[in-house]
């Protein structure tokens, strides 16, 4: 892993940070104001609340996928941040949305329905996801999705990447699905899935979902690979290969961190399909997997900085400091311990400015 130790990490977080804030944060931040603009499009009040509520709460998402758009070169920046901030609201609102199906007649079915607005986008097929008459947020959804359609296009690699891109948003919307009817059927429509989709993934079938519930971010890394010129199908696959397994670990720390809070609510997440015992070992040998994945992935700096910054973002969250947590913290940190340090220190800084802001709100 000599090519992806801290002053390679350190070097490539110099250089995002030297292209996001003057080319890729004006456009995201434009983006995101269009998209709560758009959220008038929606006739149910309570559909466009929670619309309006994701884009204020879940900013940071976009926010952290955006930055992969500062590997797209200059002239290709602009609208590969567009997509991939598009793609990524659309996506938290559809969470959102397929968490409430629980009176619909088959949960699953109607939530990959919903998931049709993600997963057209992608296609090559110009004419997209067509909501349903009932759908109240239709107009919202296809805007979305037909926004991220007419950005990707343009990108002059997008045709070497699409299969992965398309691979990736499609079992994405295959794990949300079936999380989410896990309330109401059961863990085992999800098992069986998982178990008969993960062969030749490199994982078992509980970090196969994991992975797959985080695929929208493999998307985004493979859109601002479609902009760049020259991109192989390989390289596609390979990129695609890393964020499975980095969104394998996204899920479990996500779940981790949140334990408590989740069990409050009634609402097991993730971390439950494991025993206490074992997530240490899981967790340690998904960060292992997802290191040397990124170091057979284009650009491989880039991608082990992110993976660094999922690691920094998780394990400085109040979260991991829960008895609970900490077995699974120490496991990603002894794997991972020097590639994250660089986005660690940052992270420290940004939560410790967060908090500044919030107390000064408050006064």
């Amino acid at each position: 892993m000599g090519a992806l130790n801290a002053a390679r990490q350190t070097g490539a977080l110099v250089v995002a940070n030297l292209r996001f804030w003057p080319t890729v944060a004006p456009a995201m931040w434009r983006s995101l104001e269009h998209w709560r603009g758009a959220t008038a499009q929606i006739d149910d009040p309570a559909l466009r609340s929670m619309a309006l509520e994701k884009l204020r709460r879940e900013a940071f998402n976009a926010e952290v996928a955006a930055t992969l758009a500062t590997l797209a070169p200059p002239s290709q920046r602009q609208q590969t941040t567009e997509a991939i901030v598009a793609l990524e609201v659309l996506f938290d609102y559809l969470d959102g949305r397929t968490e409430q199906l629980t009176e619909a007649e088959d949960p699953t079915a109607e939530a990959q329905r919903l998931f049709g607005a993600m997963t057209g986008s992608l296609r090559a097929d110009a004419a997209g996801w067509k909501p349903a008459e009932h759908d109240r947020d239709g107009r919202y959804m296809a805007g979305l999705g037909g926004y991220v359609h007419e950005r990707v296009e343009r990108l002059p690699s997008f045709g070497a990447v699409r299969d992965s891109a398309l691979a990736a948003v499609v079992r994405c919307a295959e794990a949300q699905s079936r999380l989410h009817a896990s309330a109401r059927l059961g863990d085992q429509q999800l098992e069986s899935w998982a178990r008969e989709h993960c062969p030749g993934s490199g994982l078992e079938w509980r970090d196969y979902v994991g992975g797959c519930a985080s695929s929208v971010l493999a998307a985004h890394a493979l859109i601002a690979a479609g902009a760049n010129p020259g991109m192989t199908k390989l390289e596609a696959s390979a990129i695609d290969d890393a964020y499975l397994a980095i969104g394998a670990l996204i899920t479990m720390l996500d779940s981790t961190v949140d334990e408590s809070e989740d069990l409050a609510l009634g609402q097991p997440g993730h971390i439950r399909l494991f025993t206490k015992d074992e997530r240490g070992e899981h967790a340690g040998a998904l960060a292992r997997l997802a290191l040397d994945r990124c170091s057979q992935a284009p650009r491989a700096a880039h991608h082990a900085m992110t993976l660094g910054g999922v690691v920094a973002y998780y394990t400085s969250h109040p979260g991991a400091r829960a008895a609970t947590a900490r077995p699974v913290v120490a496991a990603v940190r002894a794997e991972l311990g020097t590639v994250a340090r660089p986005a660690f220190a940052v992270m420290l800084g940004w939560r410790a400015a967060k908090a500044t802001r919030t107390r000064i709100g408050r006064t």
